[in-house]
């Protein structure tokens, strides 16, 4: 009997039932759906109503003021407000797939509403053309629009994520075409949307780069909508016919003459199998195959396309016309005799502790895992709670027989149903089908939950399907911040942690912008310290003005780039000296301050440095500078430039000399200004760049080499210049320019400190034998006298001087030296036997 009463509510189309289920009897009072404007979103979306301002329709207890109300799809009203908009008359009014109300007034301009009739800032234009010539229709489609205005110019725009208005291709049309409809990009070839407009015995299809006339002899058309898939177009003909053919207009699927020749008021696909027409009291389906059902109703509907069926709008009730599953079918179809009937006549008879329901599970034995399935998808076709329970108990009955079966599928779906059963409450008023919820996918389900502030709900189903709860706490304590004005900072803190520490990992960081965003700084604050990463912490520290607990922070971090992060901000915001006063307290950010300054900020470094005091620090910059400053290009030639680097050294020098501890720095940075003083004249009375920046000694050398006696003396003098120093530096440098001569003129003047050995040398370094002989004897020790004579190859000199020091060692160097000349080895072989050394 429960089948008969189930079945006994289809119609049959041809060979397929569809029944018409009652969602909810609808909570609103005094809502005419003919008094208004109203905007379905699919998947069981809101409902946005307002006032239609192109009727005349009589005031009863209401005000004059139009007012936008949304509700949800049981009649629940979620908000309202009070339409103020400019703009003129309203053209146009959907629902995006975020479900953000989109408005479209006369003049071209896009008002965006949230679910809470909050206007969203940003409104868009379709551009001046619509402003001139005013908007007179507006298709929708998933998150775009197409704009047709007075003066049959096309305006679209694809994405309200990004509203830019495109204009397409101009039309050539002289009057406003009979209907229009609109291919989704994702179902064209080129990507784009692409325009229908129906005008006289043909179709014209309008895209952004040009027109093309379709579907010729076909019109004219009055009514046109697309399918879900973007293949199939129905159409009602001037003629009274409606016409299902494949949007490349290729051929007519099939024709249905109609009792009317007055197009319908409303046309849309149920699912992909039939097409419905609404007039005022007729509704009427009809199938691929030419057949029809009639519904008839006494008050004015509103056709919602879904996915897999429509949903029935009226004054007083929200119904879902769709095709009756399979399933069902195969379970309470009048006089069924499929596995599953069975398998559900076996519960009943097992309730009744019949013994007919063993008989019939022998029956459906090697069917019984299909009948279980069949069982299982039915409940989830099903919007009745105690159907959906009796189904799944006749499905685990028969599971309990089968030895193969996937023991998870019923907890699958008791899963689903629960979820689905939640949002389909009467205080929610979400009626999705299960084929809607898996298309909409359980996430964005929980989105929609937490838009309609419905957290709770949003939280426990996230929990019991095991998804991740954050996206809900977060959006709920951002909305309690919103909600709370006059709830104590502290206060509020208590009942935000309360929740917030039930998911780890949560980002305290951006509920604490979201109160800085509202203008509660000190909650944000407050909030901030609860963030464990330094990443977000920082950052946002710094939003609110917090930057010394930044600072703080991002040190604690030793996180470098953080710490860096924090220094420039201060240093942009606050004075220098104020600036310098915070990071002196903390060594991290003084340290990479000062290694930042050292490359490029010079002049704040050592105001850094004067400020503490650190006037060693200062010096040293300063030397640093007058090094760079010679590195200059300019530097040469007595170039002007080497006056501020010798000033640049004094201040060292002056800085050094007022601590106790840098004498030697001190002493030094006297010296080098001293020098290069002396080296800058000598460059100008030379006019010759070659003496700044080399040594004493290579001044000294140099001054020789150029002949300038006087001046190398005058160097010697202020430097203090050893005499040993003098002597080799003067030996090498008359080597250099091969002033024998004076060489031997200076070896004269007095015995030289450093003996005659450097003389030898400087000789035999410049080839010069000769001149090397003039001083050799003059050597003291005869080792090395025996070792010059050896340089220049005179091996008996060599020898006899060998002789006097009667060293073994020193001839065997020196037979070593001579081992290709035969005569001077034995030389030194002889010598060996006669002193008896080996």
């Amino acid at each position: 009997m429960a089948a008969v009463s189930v079945a006994a509510e289809w119609q049959l189309l041809d060979d397929r039932f569809y029944r018409k289920p009652e969602l909810y009897q609808l909570q609103w009072r005094n809502v005419d759906l003919s008094r208004n404007r109203v905007a379905c979103a699919p998947f069981g979306g809101p409902i946005a109503v307002i006032r239609d301002d192109s009727k005349i329709v009589q005031l009863y207890a209401e005000s004059a003021l139009r007012k936008l109300r949304i509700f949800s799809s049981a009649g629940v009203q979620i908000s309202e407000t009070v339409w103020k908009n400019p703009g003129g008359r309203l053209i146009g009014m959907s629902w995006t797939e975020d479900q953000t109300l989109v408005c479209i007034t006369q003049d071209g301009a896009v008002y965006r509403y949230n679910l809470h009739a909050e206007l969203i800032e940003q409104n868009v234009s379709m551009g001046k053309e619509c402003f001139e010539h005013s908007v007179v229709e507006c298709v929708f489609w998933g998150n775009g629009v197409v704009c047709i205005n007075e003066a049959f110019q096309i305006f679209c725009i694809q994405d309200f994520k990004n509203p830019r208005p495109i204009k397409m291709a101009d039309t050539g049309i002289e009057e406003f075409p009979l209907c229009a409809a609109v291919i989704e990009p994702q179902y064209t070839m080129s990507g784009n949307v692409e325009v229908l407009l129906g005008v006289g015995d043909y179709v014209l299809l309008v895209e952004e780069d040009g027109v093309q006339q379709v579907g010729v002899g076909l019109g004219p058309l009055q009514k046109m909508v697309v399918s879900h898939n973007g293949k199939l177009l129905a159409s009602f003909t001037h003629d009274g016919r409606l016409m299902v053919m494949s949007t490349d207009f290729s051929n007519i699927i099939f024709e249905y003459t109609c009792e009317s020749g007055l197009p319908p008021d409303q046309l849309a696909w149920c699912g992909m199998d039939s097409v419905l027409l609404y007039w005022d009291d007729v509704l009427l389906m009809v199938g691929p195959y030419g057949d029809a059902v009639r519904y008839f109703y006494d008050e004015p509907l509103i056709l919602i396309p879904e996915c897999d069926g429509v949903r029935i709008l009226s004054n007083s009730s929200m119904e879902f016309l769709h095709r009756v599953p399979d399933s069902i079918v195969s379970i309470f179809q009048i006089g069924s005799t499929e596995p599953a009937a069975l398998l559900y006549d076996a519960l009943d008879h097992f309730d009744r502790r019949s013994a007919k329901a063993d008989e019939n599970l022998r029956l459906i034995r090697s069917s019984l895992p299909g009948a279980v399935e069949a069982c299982i998808d039915a409940a989830g076709e099903e919007f009745d709670i105690s159907q959906q329970r009796t189904l799944l108990r006749a499905a685990s009955y028969g599971q309990a027989f089968c030895s193969h079966f996937q023991r998870d599928r019923i907890q699958e779906m008791c899963k689903t149903l629960r979820v689905l059963n939640a949002v389909r409450n009467q205080e929610i008023g979400i009626p999705l089908s299960i084929h809607q919820y898996k298309l909409l996918t359980p996430s964005v389900l929980i989105c929609r939950l937490i838009n309609a502030h419905q957290h709770l709900l949003g939280l426990r189903i996230s929990e019991y399907l095991g998804m991740n709860q954050e996206v809900v706490i977060m959006h709920w304590a951002c909305s309690k911040i919103t909600a709370s004005l006059v709830i104590p900072d502290a206060s509020l803190l208590e009942i935000l942690l309360d929740k917030l520490k039930l998911c780890k990992g949560i980002s305290y960081a951006a509920v604490a912008a979201h109160a800085d965003k509202n203008g509660r700084r000190k909650l944000a604050a407050m909030l901030i310290e609860h963030e464990p990463r330094s990443s977000k912490q920082v950052p946002l520290l710094l939003s609110i003005g917090e930057e010394d607990t930044a600072l703080t922070k991002a040190t604690e971090s030793g996180d470098t780039d953080l710490v860096y992060l924090v220094l420039f901000h201060i240093w942009q915001k606050r004075p220098a000296l104020e600036f310098f006063g915070t990071i002196q307290a903390r060594p991290l950010g003084r340290d990479l301050f000062i290694n930042y300054a050292r490359c490029y900020k010079h002049e704040f470094l050592k105001d850094f440095f004067l400020s503490t005091g650190q006037l060693q620090d200062v010096a040293f910059l300063l030397w640093k500078e007058s090094w760079e400053l010679g590195k200059n290009p300019m530097a040469s030639k007595g170039s002007p430039l080497h006056g501020p680097r010798i000033k640049l050294v004094e201040k060292a020098h002056s800085l050094f000399s007022e601590t106790k501890e840098h004498i030697f720095e001190s002493k030094a940075a006297e010296e080098h200004a001293k020098l290069l003083r002396l080296q800058h004249e000598l460059e100008v009375s030379t006019k010759q760049a070659i003496f700044v920046d080399s040594s004493i000694s290579d001044t000294i050398r140099t001054c020789i080499v150029l002949g300038n006696h006087r001046a190398a003396v005058k160097v010697k003098t202020e430097f203090k210049v050893s005499e040993k120093r003098w002597y080799w530096l003067k030996v090498f440098a008359l080597a250099t320019i091969r002033d024998w001569d004076a060489l031997e003129k200076f070896s004269k003047e007095k015995r030289p400190p450093i003996g005659y050995r450097p003389f030898v040398e400087a000789c035999v370094d410049a080839d010069e034998k000769g001149e090397a002989l003039k001083y050799i004897p003059k050597l003291a020790d005869p080792r090395e006298r025996a070792e010059a004579y050896a340089r220049i190859g005179m091996a008996k000199e060599a020898a006899d001087a060998a002789s006097q020091a009667k060293d073994g060692e020193l001839l065997g160097r020196l037979k070593l030296t001579f081992a290709q000349n035969a005569a001077a080895s034995s030389i030194f072989d002889t010598l060996r036997d006669r002193l008896g050394v080996s």
